[in-house]
């Protein structure tokens, strides 16, 4: 679906209920009862296919008392009814709606009263059949009429057609009110049910790719000292699986939506980005993630030839918007190096390498004689952020074409070597605090100085072989700098890492780009941090990010705001964005995984492990993770030592 065109008074989400398995949503309010207003409804493939779904319970609408999550994809609200009972407060009568992602809600009544009940129950039902796209921008259209269809109710429009049916068959039908009722006898302690099932009618029940035996993602599981974790690492793999996506045109090739509500399509270079978080539950998401976007490279022999598109993207105030098509082609040959390392099949490495060899025929083309990878192209800024996909992409592809006895490595290895000094000599702002490196230059060469969450890239140099990473574009000391800077106040808020330091012009704890926690950059962060052996920065932004998800019931969202944390405080939600998000569930699983350091060289058949040794979160435990497409536990104890605990036969245990 494409995403949505957004407008000022796009409905907020930060206090929905979005259960999802997409293609399929159903978004509630904490009170349960669907209204119409805003963004409450049912969804498939991006149309509000029922908008209003109201119970009443012997004529009164049921007092919410509890909703919550149950999973990725359902929700559970808990009502309470009080009859005619002349005295007390207590309901005599419990109301319970179970509402799956799929379109089904299951409606069941239990009664505590001392007497047989009878009870009339009235569920009210409409729809405008609006897609979200105009939902979001405030023009859904008109509730439709309906029609009696089978044992419930059709609508009807000129762009589609939707049905609720009932079990059992209610007792009455009306449409020109859109109500279908019940009456009902409970004997003291009884109970009942209605199931609704909302449906197109081109089409059968859906189910996630994720739910299916063919989810390319493990079922790993983690445990510890910190319950936290194992609840953050549960979620954060629902989370993925519920939004999966098949290419329709290659249904074995799945891909993870950017995020619901409002961007359950493909966007590269987050699908990307979040397939190489998730690496550690096997390779399989990588390689249909990498088949997917190869489809859709750019043909020759035009200037754009060999590029990944994708649509532009705000940059915040400092900066024009930059391109994602950009990160997008630098990513895809980094995921396939990667990915090999941890144990892509050859055949799958040798089928992607000519769309690898594309990626970076691109870079240097584009380059030309340039150090520096401008974007958007041909007269962009030069950004930070880009220059480290750049470098990583040449490396890690550099290493990919030799590993695989294709030319061109050594060429990208000198442009790497080029850019590395270009880089500490220009990007490197000196001043009275240490310095730190420019956000970029401007196309007439000026610097421009924030200090942004972008800066993390530079710490995110790519895994070679033999558990090691490649060089960044950072001298010792510079990076020694940046750390303390990530490690900060002005960067580090307590919940997470800004996108933009709080002393900086223009900063907003609210701006995508300009202060909010990108919970994605934070988990790139912890593991950069980690990596380059700065572990108390590491530690205090790992502890943030789990705090934070601890307060969002471990359903990270794809940013909030960065406020500063407090004592008592809880982290604030920023009220457009998506959760969840592919980005924010595959930082849950590289924030835990990290803490053990995984190093795979699946071709030279070892792993290496470089765990956070000042272990933050105590004792833990993941089990059940892939490398070499075998299962693989480790084990982290209190005093930081890492143990394999189940690997692949004959893979041996680097130094």
């Amino acid at each position: 679906m494409p995403p949505p065109r957004r407008s000022a008074e796009l409905p907020p989400t930060h206090t929905a209920l979005i259960c999802v398995s997409l293609p399929s949503l159903a978004i509630s309010t904490e009170h349960g009862q669907l209204t119409g207003h805003g963004l409450e409804g049912f969804y498939r493939a991006g149309r509000r296919l029922l908008s209003r779904c109201q119970v009443r319970v012997a004529g009164r609408e049921p007092l919410a008392v509890q909703a919550r999550m149950t999973r990725a994809d359902s929700a559970r609200f808990v009502g309470t009814v009080r009859t005619f009972a002349p005295f007390g407060p207590d309901p005599d009568v419990v109301v319970e709606r179970l509402r799956q992602a799929d379109g089904t809600e299951r409606i069941t009544l239990y009664s505590a009263a001392p007497r047989p009940l009878r009870l009339p129950v009235e569920v009210a039902l409409g729809t405008d059949l609006a897609d979200l796209g105009a939902i979001a921008s405030g023009t859904p259209g008109p509730e439709l009429p309906a029609s009696v269809h089978d044992s419930g109710l059709r609508w009807s429009s000129p762009s589609g057609s939707s049905s609720v049916t009932a079990d059992p068959p209610p007792a009455d039908a009306l449409a020109s009110a859109g109500l279908l009722r019940w009456e009902f006898v409970l004997p003291p302690g009884g109970s009942t049910s209605v199931e609704l099932r909302v449906r197109t009618d081109s089409a059968g029940p859906v189910r996630a790719v994720g739910r299916t035996a063919t989810s390319p993602l493990a079922p790993a599981r983690a445990a510890g000292d910190d319950p936290r974790v194992q609840a953050l690492f549960r979620t954060s793999i629902e989370d993925l699986q519920a939004l999966l996506l098949r290419d329709p045109a290659h249904p074995a090739d799945t891909h993870l939506a950017a995020g619901a509500p409002w961007r359950c399509g493909l966007a590269p270079a987050e699908a990307l980005a979040a397939a190489r978080m998730t690496l550690p539950l096997g390779t399989r998401l990588a390689a249909g993630t990498l088949r997917t976007l190869a489809r859709t490279q750019l043909p020759g022999p035009e200037r754009q030839s060999g590029m990944i598109p994708g649509p532009r993207r705000d940059a915040g105030t400092h900066l024009p918007p930059g391109c994602t098509g950009t990160e997008a082609t630098l990513l895809f040959p980094v995921l396939l190096a990667e990915a090999r390392r941890w144990g892509l099949p050859d055949a799958e490495t040798e089928e992607l390498l000519p769309a690898a060899e594309r990626c970076l025929t691109w870079l240097r083309a584009t380059v030309g004689d340039a150090p520096y990878l401008r974007d958007p192209q041909p007269d962009g800024p030069v950004r930070c952020e880009t220059q480290a996909h750049a470098h990583r992409a040449a490396l890690l592809g550099a290493d990919l074409l030799d590993a695989c006895g294709r030319p061109g490595g050594a060429g990208l290895r000198q442009w790497a070597q080029e850019l590395r000094i270009a880089f500490r000599e220009e990007f490197w702002l000196d001043d009275l605090g240490g310095g730190r490196p420019a956000a970029a230059r401007a196309p007439d060469g000026r610097p421009v100085p924030h200090l942004g969450a972008a800066a993390v890239h530079l710490l995110d140099t790519g895994l070679l072989g033999g558990g090691e990473w490649a060089s960044g574009l950072l001298d010792k000391v510079q990076t020694e700098q940046l750390a303390r800077l990530l490690g900060g106040p002005a960067m580090d808020s307590g919940w997470g890492l800004r996108g933009l330091g709080a002393k900086e012009a223009g900063y907003n704890p609210f701006g995508h780009r300009g202060g909010a926690v990108r919970t994605h950059e934070t988990a790139i962060a912890v593991a950069g941090l980690a990596a380059a052996g700065y572990e108390k920065e590491a530690t205090s932004l790992l502890r943030g990010a789990l705090a934070a998800a601890e307060a969002f019931g471990h359903r990270l969202p794809e940013m909030y705001a960065g406020e500063q944390r407090t004592d008592g405080s809880v982290p604030v939600p920023h009220p457009a964005a998506c959760r969840p998000a592919a980005t924010a569930a595959a930082a849950g699983v590289l924030l835990l995984t990290t803490l053990a350091g995984i190093r795979p060289d699946a071709p030279a058949g070892t792993v290496t492990l470089r765990s956070v040794r000042s272990a933050p979160l105590g004792e833990i435990v993941l089990t059940g993770l892939r490398v070499v497409g075998a299962p693989f536990s480790v084990r982290v104890g209190r005093l930081g030592l890492a143990m394999v605990e189940e690997a692949a036969d004959g893979l041996q245990l680097g130094v």
